[in-house]
């Protein structure tokens, strides 16, 4: 039940404590079998193949810009599964399966924090929610990515996640880069939403180093989280302050500032956000534009993001749900599936034999 807050020296804008269940009662209500494990264990084996260049093929991470929906979300899932298996020789798919949702402003903080889209805030039903969902999805056999916006929330669904990215609004943040130090993913930091490259190369040195800081275990209990740091951090370029970064010179000062740094130069370019200018009819042109690059012998371009629906665009929340559209994005605008599907076969054609070669 809710607790009250009336010390006037503490909490003094703290209307209420509301207490969760553990990470350890959601996992044991909602378990992790040994086909599920072993796919989320495939997922982030195959990524990390692709960033030690064991693995030819080049990552996408691929879905909603967030998921507000359970059933369309599983919908997109099966049609995905059957295009992985399409072009897996060439493409790992990865689903992009989004619960959190910084905002600039107000606005809906995604399905964890606000399951029932009213303001009613039951995050106990949304964890829930979020930790049913993923295991649907990875027994179906894909491997999924979120962003890492909570430090709390990996406990309780971390087990199910493949790749992790780390927002443009957090990526300069001392606790997210903490916390991606003790992921079990590889972890992808985006650039600053200024456009600032600097900003995610400095905190993939400081993922990559062990780390000590407070968090909580699968009992609840506050703890000290001591971590070994993790080397598989990589830069997300998604643009900004409205201009793209992924054409050839974005990519090579990029390239120059990793080697400066002394890490291994791997990229990843978010086709959405500022490198469409929020433009859903742009993405298949920045992914073309990126597979031109592959071909004409780029080497360190290791994976790509779109926003992806079942429908095209985006839609307004308003007090009726039952009038919101099927499939449609609820945050930013997407590309439909039907776009989605042909861009990929499109870039899999194209890149087949030049990702081989490019491995040799």
């Amino acid at each position: 039940m809710p607790q009250s807050v009336s010390d006037p020296v503490n909490d003094v804008n703290v209307a209420q404590h509301e207490r969760l269940p553990t990470p350890r009662e959601i996992k044991s209500e909602l378990p992790l079998d040994d086909a599920a494990k072993r796919i989320v264990l495939e997922g982030r084996q195959t990524l990390r193949d692709i960033l030690d260049r064991r693995d030819h093929r080049l990552f996408v991470v691929v879905g909603p810009c967030s998921i507000h929906d359970p059933e369309a979300a599983l919908d997109y899932a099966r049609r995905l599964k059957t295009l992985a298996d399409e072009l897996g020789d060439t493409l790992r798919l990865v689903m992009r399966v989004y619960f959190e949702k910084p905002r600039t402003t107000l606005g809906w903080k995604g399905l964890v924090n606000d399951p029932d889209m009213d303001d009613s805030f039951r995050i106990d039903k949304g964890l829930k929610i979020a930790r049913k969902l993923l295991l649907q999805i990875t027994e179906m056999g894909l491997p999924v990515a979120t962003e890492g916006l909570d430090p709390i929330t990996p406990q309780y669904y971390g087990d199910l996640i493949s790749w992790t990215a780390i927002g443009a609004r957090t990526t300069e943040s001392q606790t997210h880069r903490e916390m991606a130090s003790g992921l079990s993913t590889p972890v992808g930091f985006k650039n600053a939403t200024d456009g600032s490259q600097q900003v995610a190369i400095n905190a993939l040195q400081s993922a990559a180093t062990p780390h000590s800081f407070l968090g909580i275990d699968a009992d609840g209990r506050c703890t000290i989280v001591r971590t070994r740091g993790n080397r598989y951090g990589h830069v997300v370029l998604r643009g900004g302050n409205n201009q793209p970064n992924y054409d050839t010179v974005s990519i090579r000062l990029c390239e120059q500032a990793l080697e400066a740094a002394g890490l291994p130069p791997r990229i990843v370019v978010d086709c959405s956000h500022a490198n469409s200018s929020k433009d859903p009819a742009l993405q298949p042109m920045v992914l073309q534009d990126v597979v031109h690059q592959i071909i004409e012998g780029n080497s360190s371009i290791v994976g790509v993001m779109l926003e992806s629906n079942i429908g095209w665009g985006s839609q307004k929340l308003t007090g009726d749900r039952s009038q919101l559209q099927y499939g449609v994005s609820v945050t930013d605008p997407c590309i439909d599936w039907e776009t989605t599907a042909k861009a990929l076969r499109e870039a899999a054609e194209t890149l087949r034999g030049a990702l081989r070669a490019r491995a040799a």
